[in-house]
């Protein structure tokens, strides 16, 4: 590749809609998945758009199998552009090409109201917080205008061409990459949407293909689940890069000027500082090493506090206002996420204003710190009081009275995945020869309730795993 573009302009990258058939992709150089990690590129690919592929995102030629279709339904939503206006903007939306992503409603529920008319009252929200939502808008149904005059041209940014694949819904293209059909001719757009970026359909069931029409959220499209043995870490609990970055610009562009206290600190940030905190927190929590490769790992962190001079009350205001902005980036609240980031902040900001001082000497060459989940507050080792019930479980089998008692068939579907979870730091209670060698103890927690995750069994799920220990613990 090198060889073939040397000397000549950089080809522009491109999506080729193919008829029937996968987006041909040719030239991109950024091929992101929903967490912001790199996924495998190579110069011309094929991206699955029937939503079949047992590769996904990458197809393998099922549409051919299928007779995939890539015909606009005639009950899809009609083009048209609406106006809202507002005292000091006007909002211009297009359902008709709206990907039903959920930013603008569930960011500025005040602006954008789900299933109420008038869709949008420009007057229920702050000029700034209404431009970031309506920048954000992944399909780029949205636009402004200020006394009468759009500004798309601040709608789109100056992003390099990238594709992300979110999480069990479109592909996000931003950058603007052309899309051209097979003759090379360039794809028709809905009324006034951006051409920089674009939302295409993934799940194969759009009614305004290529475009997503949000029916992935109906046909319950959904990309291959990680393994339940591999525990999450706190980047992918908390929505990967995109998730944090969205949280640190709203906490340097509406927390920070407003406040006296750390406000100055960062009157002389450079424009990116955002995104590097971003970075920063994303390795911290077990993500890509964004901020060693992309600004020089810790040594280049603890640049920035030298002679600063932060104090206490700088310190936890900090914390209090990246906690609030946790809060509108709509980063997850569960208490054990929480848990571990709350502690993080507390502990690495301590650390900061250590650092800050004048008579401060850091240690050298550091490694970026990697935070995980606080004690054994993980995912899945309680059961959330504002739950929706279990499903129910397999029916219990009590075998006859000559029949034997075995793990496999009897005890171990007694143990349902949050007790293994829960107990996960000192047996496994899906293993035959764990369980064989705690059942006395076991026997007593679930008889008295001491377990965690449950009360007391009822007394024939107690007299049953009884049984099994009274004839042997046998496995089959």
């Amino acid at each position: 590749m090198t060889e073939l573009t040397s000397g000549r302009p950089e080809p522009h990258p491109q999506i080729e809609v193919s008829l029937n058939g996968p987006y041909r992709v040719s030239n991109l150089t950024d091929f992101r998945n929903w967490l912001g990690e790199e996924l495998p590129l190579t110069p011309q690919m094929a991206l699955c758009r029937c939503g079949q592929s047992s590769n996904k995102p990458y197809c393998d030629g099922t549409h051919a199998r299928t007779n995939f279709s890539d015909a606009k339904d005639a009950k899809r939503v009609p083009d048209k552009r609406d106006t809202y206006e507002g005292q000091q903007i006007e909002i211009l939306d297009n359902r008709g090409t709206c990907a039903h992503s959920g930013f603008c409603t569930d960011r500025l529920a005040s602006v954008f109201h789900i299933g109420q008319e008038p869709f949008i009252t420009p007057s229920g929200g702050r000029l700034d917080e209404i431009i970031h939502a309506v920048r954000a808008c992944p399909s780029g149904a949205l636009s402004y205008a200020i006394d009468g005059i759009e500004a798309r041209n601040q709608v789109d940014q100056p992003r390099p061409a990238s594709i992300e694949v979110s999480k069990d819904g479109p592909y996000r293209i931003t950058g603007g990459v052309l899309l051209v059909d097979e003759q090379g001719n360039d794809v028709p757009r809905a009324e006034g949407c951006s051409r920089e970026h674009f939302s295409l359909c993934r799940c194969g069931h759009s009614q305004n293909k290529p475009f997503c029409s949000g029916m992935h959220w109906y046909m319950k499209f959904a990309d291959p689940v990680p393994s339940p043995e591999k525990e999450p870490t706190l980047f992918e609990w908390a929505g990967g890069f995109p998730a944090l970055l969205r949280m640190t610009r709203i906490f340097y562009s509406k927390y920070v000027p407003e406040d006296s206290l750390v406000g100055p600190l960062f009157a002389k940030m450079s424009p990116d500082h955002p995104e590097r905190v971003a970075a920063w927190l994303s390795e911290v929590f077990g993500g890509p090493k964004f901020y060693s490769e992309r600004y020089g790992g810790y040594s280049r962190m603890i640049s920035q506090h030298v002679g600063k001079c932060i104090t206490e009350e700088q310190r936890a205001q900090w914390v209090r206002m990246l906690c609030q902005s946790a809060d509108d980036a709509k980063l997850p609240s569960d208490p054990e996420f929480r848990a571990a980031f709350v502690a993080y902040l507390e502990w690495g900001s301590r650390i900061g204003k250590e650092n800050s001082q004048q008579n401060a000497m850091p240690p050298p060459n550091m490694p970026v710190p990697r935070w995980w989940w606080a004690c054994n507050a993980t995912p899945g080792s309680r059961i959330s009081a504002l739950a929706p019930p279990e499903d129910a479980q397999q029916a219990l089998t009590i075998p006859g009275p000559d029949e034997p008692v075995t793990f496999t068939q009897h005890i171990k579907p007694l143990f349902r995945r949050m007790d293994r979870e829960s107990m996960s730091f000192v047996f496994d209670l899906w293993s035959l020869n764990d369980v064989r060698k705690h059942a006395p103890e076991i026997l007593r927690c679930v008889d008295d309730g001491s377990m965690p995750c449950d009360g007391a069994w009822p007394k024939n799920k107690v007299d049953l795993f009884r049984r099994w220990i009274d004839s042997g613990m046998a496995d089959r």
